[in-house]
């Protein structure tokens, strides 16, 4: 799947639940909060849920506070996140008892009783109906006692369009810089473009949550890009299921992911462009040449899901390539884009996994130049092919495995910062860390702090830096001419 399981693929660059738009000081105002849990495309509709909820007269707390509606973002990727789900929910129900508490997404989608149990929740929508929140709102709350209004059906495989975004577009008045959501950054936005997924991979529930491949309609799809644009947004983020499989015929044309690519090139105030995660066999012809091309947007940025070094393991789980054929694409990016961001997915502990096949992950994981790669131990979902297999890797060997790959990686990290130590790189200036360390991201993903005074005043700006010494996950530096 496109999005990795669990936690988005970029480090957050603040906290995930801030509120969206404007602060709210008036109190006649029904307050709303929305917690996030998984993937980089949940973080982009949580964004859109809190935008329609400010447009229709909410004000829009942080999590934790103290609201009148409460939504919950799930996720279902593993058993882990299915307990979060859970928790966040009876957790919001214990801090806001009178509240209207909605649980909205994958794990609604495909346990809805689970959520509503105990008068945990009052609304359940699946995938297909969350973006419809407004819609379910304005119905009458179900009465104290009654069972929660569930709304699920199964997900039509049919270009969808986000409510609000017509071909018109927005005025850019509508939107200001702090309008929209990104990861805290204020900065970068969550473009989602297309959701499901026909891949069908021996792990994945993801095709049973949100359904088969289906695209975003183009012109509403330009039309949130633009209003983000327009919201002070210099980075657009790429979501989606599998993101590359994007295509949509209107009009008797056919348009694909390069061609979303270049008409957002093509916006004004959009500086950057990042495909948050695509498989390996979707990458178009002339991608990487747009990614390797300085006046284009798009950043020199690759997540390629990688899961597994054996060529046994991968058709175990269905994928669609060999080790080989993986090493060698990797390797051609790797040619044609300079200084190009690796990273991948991997997983831990698959069935049949043996110390064989866990060798060979290791060794095509050393061989290529990484710059990180995101690790998860394999976890059983029921109703995946992989979940009825006898020869289950025990739970203890998945995490040791799973703390191998996170070492490396970070041994990968490392080195991938180390060559870049001593030059000067453009960054996009996000929100502060604190007062005095201003905070962001090289077009190729190197997070950077400068230490300065005017930390508060670089955010949203592009502006060279030297590196100078690399940390754990980030790399010090001066701003260029200091």
């Amino acid at each position: 799947m496109d999005t990795p399981p669990s936690t988005p693929a970029d480090p957050p660059a603040g906290p995930r639940d801030q509120p969206a738009g404007k602060e709210h000081g008036a109190a006649a105002r029904p307050r709303a909060a929305v917690h996030t849990l998984g993937c980089r495309l949940n973080l982009a509709e949580s964004d859109l849920m809190r935008r329609q909820l400010e447009g229709a007269g909410y004000a829009i707390v942080p999590w934790g506070e103290t609201a009148e509606v409460c939504v919950i973002n799930t996720c279902t990727v593993t058993r882990q996140a299915d307990a979060k789900s859970r928790q966040a929910v009876r957790a919001a129900r214990r801090a806001n008892p009178a509240a209207r508490i909605v649980a909205v997404g994958c794990f609604a989608q495909l346990h809805p009783q689970a959520l509503a149990q105990d008068g945990m929740a009052d609304l359940v929508l699946g995938n297909g109906e969350k973006l419809n929140l407004l819609e379910h709102l304005s119905h009458p709350p179900q009465p104290p006692g009654d069972p929660a209004r569930i709304v699920a059906p199964p997900i039509p495989k049919t270009p969808f369009a986000i409510e609000g975004f017509d071909t018109g577009g927005f005025s850019a008045g509508e939107f200001d810089a702090g309008s929209f959501i990104t990861t805290g950054s204020g900065t970068r936005a969550h473009l989602k473009v297309q959701d499901g997924c026909d891949f069908m991979c021996a792990f994945c529930i993801i095709p049973a949550a949100r359904g088969r491949a289906r695209p975003r309609q183009w012109d509403n799809l330009l039309a949130e890009a633009r209003a983000l644009a327009a919201g002070g947004a210099r980075e657009l983020v790429l979501t989606g299921v599998n993101v590359g499989t994007y295509a949509v015929r209107e009009g008797g044309r056919r348009r694909e992911l390069t061609d979303v690519l270049d008409a957002l090139d093509d916006i004004g105030g959009v500086e950057r462009l990042r495909i948050g995660s695509i498989e390996p066999t979707t990458v178009a012809p002339g991608l990487l040449e747009r990614m390797a091309d300085p006046g284009h947007a798009l950043a020199p940025f690759l997540h390629l899901p990688l899961q597994s070094g054996s060529a046994r393991v991968l058709a175990a789980m269905r994928r669609r390539y060999t080790p080989r054929e993986y090493r060698d694409f990797a390797e051609r990016a790797l040619a044609a884009v300079p200084d190009l961001c690796l990273g991948a997915d991997v997983m831990a502990g698959f069935p049949g996994e043996d110390d064989a096949a866990f060798e060979e992950t290791l060794a095509l994981l050393k061989a290529l130049p990484f710059a990180y790669f995101h690790v998860f131990p394999y976890s059983e979902r029921q109703g995946t092919a992989a979940a009825r297999r006898p020869d289950m890797v025990p739970a203890p060997l998945r995490k040791r495995r799973a703390a191998v790959l996170r070492a490396l990686s970070g041994e990968k990290r490392a080195a991938f910062q180390q060559r870049f130590i001593g030059q000067t790189l453009e960054v996009l200036f996000e929100r502060p860390k604190s007062p005095g360390v201003a905070c962001g991201y090289t077009r190729n993903y190197i997070r950077v702090e400068v230490a300065t005074e005017e930390a508060a005043a670089l955010r949203n700006r592009i502006l060279p830096v030297r590196l100078l010494e690399s940390g754990q996950d980030r790399v010090a530096g001066v701003l260029a001419g200091e």
